[in-house]
């Protein structure tokens, strides 16, 4: 077991202490007593302070003490000045300690105005921050060089505890109603009348999807589930490449079970409308080709950053998704899939699934952007005569359903050799039924998508391209693809040459 980290008596870690001698942290006496001599002399200074400050943002212990003695009066109603405080320090044993009479004079001696109290205590928080990174980075080093933590757990440990450090730094304060107000306003002035009508969240592309969810909201964990072989990367892709492609929105996308290579093999497929095996087996002509050419370049443009990790543990999927938060500022993050995640060793399958959901979960939440993380269902689902999945076929743990604000189910029944949807004659050929099972915010319900096999697409209607969606390859891509290829330039490229 690591050793518990100490602390000295005036906050240092001593871990910290061990590594680097005498060296003294990052503090501001100054700045602390003109704090207190401002809290001392004018009570709208100690309102100030309280916004910004607590009692570990001292570094010297006595001036810890007369602030939490300062800020406990305040909060009772009690009057505070030298003298009320000095008393209030006695009752408590703690006069002679802090320095008696003598030193809380000189606060008020060493205060140049009450007035620039909110800049002394800026001073104050930039030292307890750097102090603050010291601890963390002392306490990181010194279970390094211990050797008895796991190096994956250490660095999942220090991101965590930066990023609180960076939580604190830039907290918000307290908004007037009139901002707040302003900021709805043109919100609801974008969904109105912007590009992305009526939605609050990140589009997906589908249009009645979005009509439900209003998009995907931030913090959100988003499960979509289906039985093997359904139709679930195909789903995620479209979204990844619809979000990406169309709306300019970084994505992040795990894929735990296809390359990267073979899944862009698939947004090709679904970018050009060239069947997908094709492309996959080489079986394309030279029209093919320059269609592909011709769409790469807006596809290659996208923001999409695909990580496919083959066995990746939840450390290192937190660790991944901050990097491209930070780095990319991505909008979504799609796992592929969550029961691929390598969990941490429990006593059931059950409890490891409802470790990997909850960490999901909490990765959105602290992220504060969406993620969707595909699931498989059990095989209940196919006892059933229809097929249709419900919430409870959600594999190995109920607790994926209590963690997901939102669950989607892709429904085929096609697959099963059902051939009309029920209730009508309509055909199930190439459709699929998108089933909202739950909705944390919003009403349940499905709807109907166009399923492209060929292609590995789902899609609102037709399989179409604006012209907008068609951007030229510079020609120098061109040219020199089809030099390398070693093709004359007035060949006429014919659709009937199948042969590549």
């Amino acid at each position: 077991m690591a050793k518990k980290v100490r602390t000295s008596r005036n906050g240092d870690n001593e871990n910290l202490v061990s590594l680097l001698g005498n060296f003294v942290p990052p503090h501001s006496i100054e700045s602390e007593m003109a704090v207190l001599g401002a809290m001392l002399l004018d009570s709208s200074a100690i309102t100030k302070s309280l916004e910004m400050l607590t009692k570990d943002s001292f570094y010297v212990e006595r001036n810890k003490l007369i602030f939490e003695t300062i800020v406990q009066m305040f909060e009772k109603g009690i009057q505070v000045d030298v003298l009320t405080v000095a008393e209030e320090l006695k009752k408590r044993n703690k006069f002679d300690l802090v320095g008696g009479s003598e030193y809380l004079a000189s606060l008020m001696e060493n205060v140049p105005t009450a007035e620039n109290v909110e800049d002394y205590c800026k001073i104050i928080l930039e030292r307890s921050f750097n102090r603050e990174l010291l601890k963390v980075c002392g306490d990181i080093i010194y279970e390094s060089l211990k050797g008895e933590t796991d190096s994956l757990e250490l660095i999942d440990k220090a991101e965590r505890m930066i990023f609180q450090i960076a939580e604190k730094r830039f907290s918000k304060n307290y908004v007037g109603i009139r901002k707040v107000l302003h900021n709805i306003i043109e919100q609801l002035s974008q969904m109105v009348e912007g590009e992305n009508k009526g939605l609050t969240g990140v589009p997906s592309g589908f249009i009645d999807l979005d009509r439900y969810l209003g998009g995907f909201q931030k913090s959100d964990l988003i499960i979509i589930a289906a039985r093997p072989s359904v139709g679930k990367t195909a789903f995620a892709l479209s979204i990844a490449r619809n979000v990406a492609v169309d709306y300019n929105i970084p994505v992040g996308f795990f894929s735990l079970e296809m390359s990267a290579q073979q899944l862009t093999l698939r947004l090709i497929s679904s970018q050009t409308g060239i069947e997908n095996h094709k492309i996959r087996t080489g079986n394309i002509n030279r029209n093919d080709l320059k269609a592909i050419l011709t769409k790469m370049t807006k596809l290659s443009q996208a923001p999409l950053f695909i990580d496919d990790s083959p066995k990746i543990n939840l450390v290192e999927l937190r660790a991944k998704a901050r990097r491209l938060k930070a780095e990319h500022n991505v909008g979504i993050i799609i796992i592929d899939y969550l029961q691929l995640i390598d969990p941490p060793k429990a006593e059931s399958r059950e409890r490891e699934i409802s470790i990997i959901s909850r960490t999901l979960k909490q990765i959105a939440k602290e992220l504060d952007i969406p993620i969707i993380a595909l699931s498989q269902l059990n095989r209940v689902v196919e006892t059933r005569k229809d097929r249709r999945p419900q919430l409870s076929d959600l594999r190995e743990s109920g607790s994926i359903e209590q963690d997901a604000d939102v669950v989607l189910f892709i429904y085929r029944p096609e697959i099963y050799g059902i051939k009309t949807w029920e209730g009508s004659q309509e055909s199930t050929e190439g459709t699929a039924e998108i089933i909202i099972g739950k909705q944390r915010n919003g009403p349940t319900g499905s709807f109907r998508v166009v399923y492209l096999k060929d292609t590995l697409r789902f899609d609102n209607g037709d399989f179409r391209y604006v012209d907008e969606d068609v951007i030229a390859p510079s020609p120098s891509i061109e040219e020199d693809y089809f030099e390398d290829l070693d093709v004359e330039e007035d060949v006429d490229f014919d659709d009937t040459d199948d042969s590549f």
